[in-house]
């Protein structure tokens, strides 16, 4: 569903070109959950922003359901960003002046069409996230948690073909943390999502089917999970000790 080929992306800095991704390869499958994780500067920000079409790259290919997503106009970009992608940000990114209702259908809102079957799946997604009792309260009033939950449901208004979720348990303590990784599992179980996920957070990870580890802008390692949540989490504890002790031996 989402397939990443050789993606290569510098920035200039001082007349000299600093390479952050040097040939990433990955896929996510439909309905699978998928982390990305590694140490600052390791290019998992910049990853998203490429496959997002934030940002453009100079070599390699991304592909979307089936449409390659470089070298499109900027009109057919923001096209796939509204109706074929969903974001989750770690600061939730709601609107102030909406009551959680209203930011669920932002998306529909944008592009005109807050039909009657767009409101009867703000509410499904009110109800599958547990947030039915909210619906008319404002960011201001309500937890980390519960923004986070209705940034998850404004995800899938749309019916994307992949949510993109960046470090979306930062900001969170434990329990609202495990809140949002069920409403992640709600949305894959129950809606057919896919979802790609830039965490630091082992916890959350280890929900994951699969995790990427990346080092200095290279895939790394991949784990898959075959084992039970908190041994997984254990697992991808050694292996990220694993990558910081190699960078310890060659001196980085």
């Amino acid at each position: 569903m989402l397939y990443v080929k050789n993606l290569h992306k510098s920035y200039q800095s001082g007349g000299k070109s600093c390479p952050v991704l040097k040939g990433i390869d990955l896929t996510v499958a439909n309905q699978e959950f998928v982390a990305v994780m590694g140490p600052s500067g390791s290019g998992k920000s910049t990853l998203l922003n490429c496959i997002s079409c934030y940002i453009p790259f100079e070599e390699g290919c991304i592909t979307l359901g089936g449409q390659e997503l470089k070298n499109l106009n900027e009109d057919a970009l923001a096209k796939i960003r509204n109706e074929k992608l969903g974001f989750v940000f770690q600061d939730f990114m709601l609107l102030d002046g909406l009551n959680v209702r209203e930011n669920i259908l932002v998306p529909r809102i944008i592009q005109g069409e807050v039909s009657e079957e767009a409101g009867k799946l703000a509410d499904s997604l009110l109800s599958l996230f547990g947030i039915e009792h909210i619906k008319d309260k404002y960011p201001a009033d309500i937890s980390g948690g519960e923004r986070q939950r209705t940034a998850v449901a404004r995800s899938l208004i749309n019916k994307p073909l992949l949510i993109l979720a960046d470090e979306p348990t930062g900001n969170l303590d434990s329990k609202s943390s495990r809140a949002v990784i069920e409403s992640f599992e709600n949305a894959r179980e129950q809606l057919g999502a896919a979802i790609f996920m830039v965490t630091h957070d082992s916890f959350a990870a280890s929900f994951c089917d699969r995790v990427i580890l990346l080092k200095d802008g290279c895939v790394y390692n991949t784990l898959k999970k075959e084992e039970k949540q908190s041994a997984f989490q254990d697992r991808l504890l050694t292996a990220i000790k694993e990558m910081s002790s190699a960078d310890a031996r060659t001196g980085r």
